[in-house]
């Protein structure tokens, strides 16, 4: 039996209820007697970490072109300029597939609770950076080393937050889900996205350039603020229904099983995610740099970051509009709908780059540059991460998410060394039209595949489709004589009389 890829219509019961392609009613976890607080804050509490990613792995722009500032060719010529940059997806890979691992096999909770401490604690080390007797290369190296293991928290907190929280919204009211989920997730990274570069400018605006010093270190150190506003909620957190009913913590994974019914979906949704991430991180990190290029040497440093706060700021209707837009029309039409319009824009920008780069059309460039930011939100920013949440089954959805998660990483570390080869390479160099416009041909291009690979192979994802994919899972699994009587929590095994029976009315 083979998994369908793509369903275009979502059957329902007389009652509302979503039928599985087996035919068998899914009974969803939306629990009425719940207030719409309780039923929400676990949602908020699982997601709303990733604003940390937003901010730790965008303000790391602003200290690049700071160090750039301070330290000169010193900073420059060595390889630790895109170490820095770089790193933190480095780690972030590993922590996506680690607690991937631990998310599925032991909690959910746990895994977010041990994320978040390792976001505290090295958001914290990266501030106070130093090398021995106050050498530059030594201080360099441990802010690398730092942000590596930072980048381990970060990468923590998409199987084991999203995840959550995914699950979370199941309690929620149907046809709502989607907008909380992504108004908990994607618009959070976004948002810290913006504060990534309007702290910097605040505070280059309150210390001047002057202590450009103490401006890096206090742009960093903020980091530790989110992730330790929420602790106390994770700690209250209690392990997602769909997860004590379906976890295979218990027993051993049927590998050969679970790869057959789910390799080919999952290999669409990591490839989806690696393009996006290709580009979305490496124009994120290198906006500033190309809006300092336009506006000139004379500028000071608050302008430049000013600017990139605008641009931004462009992710946010993208993404807010997105959300609700995710819920109207499903998470598979608005990925390819906004991500082709994304890729016409970007070839648009690439032919008009040459007006734009100018200083007396910076205010140009920017509003057409954030047009392009926001229809990638609304697109594969919104959606890719509901997409991984939503398309496999509970026991393995930890590790499914943190497998296409860490292959958006992959292409984010890969796009941040690529750009800048990419722009080198470019006739004039760098600094001259093509340098700027190379990189919008390549990811306009890649925006198009995207769209293709989204319309012709992504299945149709509704409300119920967490609790109706664990049905066929459910299926599939005993048709291959697999007793699915092993799933679930111990207490919930307990009072489990058959298998398929226990997600059916």
């Amino acid at each position: 039996m083979k998994p369908s890829l793509r369903r275009d219509e979502e059957e329902t019961s007389p009652a509302g209820d979503s039928i599985d392609e087996y035919g068998h009613d899914a009974v969803p976890v939306e629990n009425p007697k719940k207030s719409r607080w309780d039923r929400s804050w676990p949602v908020i509490a699982c997601g709303a970490g990733l604003f940390s990613d937003g901010y730790l792995n965008g303000v790391i722009g602003q200290v690049n072109t700071i160090l750039k500032q301070l330290y000169g060719t010193a900073y420059t010529s060595s390889p630790a300029q895109s170490n820095v940059t770089a790193i933190a997806f480095a780690g972030t890979v590993v922590g996506q597939l680690l607690f991937g691992y631990v998310s599925d096999h032991y909690s959910r909770k746990w895994a977010l609770m041990a994320s978040t401490i390792i976001l505290i604690i090295f958001a914290a080390l990266s501030a106070g950076s130093y090398g021995a007797g106050g050498s530059l290369g030594g201080l360099l190296a441990a802010l690398t080393a730092w942000r590596f293991l930072l980048g381990i928290g970060i990468g923590g907190e998409y199987p084991a937050g999203s995840v959550a929280c995914a699950e979370s919204t199941g309690e929620l009211k149907s046809g709502h889900r989607n907008r909380w989920f992504i108004m908990f997730t994607n618009v959070q990274i976004d948002a810290g996205s913006i504060l990534s570069t309007l702290v910097p400018m605040i505070l280059v605006l309150i210390c001047t350039e002057d202590h450009l010093r103490l401006v890096w270190r206090l742009s960093l150190g903020f980091g530790v603020i989110p992730p330790l506003s929420l602790l106390y909620l994770r700690l209250k957190l209690d392990e997602p229904e769909e997860f004590k009913r379906e976890t295979m913590k218990n027993t051993k994974t049927p590998w050969s099983l679970v790869l057959k019914f789910y390799w080919l979906r999952l290999a669409v949704v990591s490839l989806i995610w690696f393009i996006y991430d290709f580009s979305a991180y490496s124009f994120s990190i290198y906006s500033t740099q190309w809006i300092s290029i336009i506006l000139g040497d004379d500028s000071s440093l608050w302008k430049s970051f000013g600017w990139g706060t605008l641009v931004n700021a462009f992710y946010l209707p993208g993404a807010i509009a997105g959300a609700f837009i995710s819920d109207w029309i499903g998470p598979r039409r608005a990925l390819y709908t906004f991500v082709f319009l994304q890729g016409c824009v970007g070839f648009l920008m690439a032919g008009l780059y040459g007006i734009l780069d100018k200083p007396a059309n910076v205010a140009g460039f920017v509003v057409i540059y954030g047009v392009f930011l926001s229809l990638g939100e609304a697109g594969p920013g919104d959606n890719i991460g509901l997409v991984a949440s939503k398309t496999s089954a509970t026991a393995i959805r930890g590790q499914y998410y943190a497998i296409a998660a860490a292959c958006g990483k992959l292409g984010a570390f890969v796009g941040t060394y690529l750009f800048p080869i990419i722009q080198k390479n470019a006739p004039g160099g760098t600094d001259s039209v093509r340098g700027g416009q190379d990189p919008f041909f390549v990811s306009s291009s890649l925006c198009l595949f995207s769209a293709a690979l989204a319309y012709f192979l992504l299945p149709h994802i509704g409300q119920d489709t967490i609790t109706t994919e664990d049905v066929k899972f459910r299926e599939y699994l005993e048709s291959k004589g697999w007793d699915t009587r092993q799933m679930g929590s111990k207490e919930y095994r307990a009072r489990s009389e058959s298998s398929v029976d226990v997600v059916k009315k």
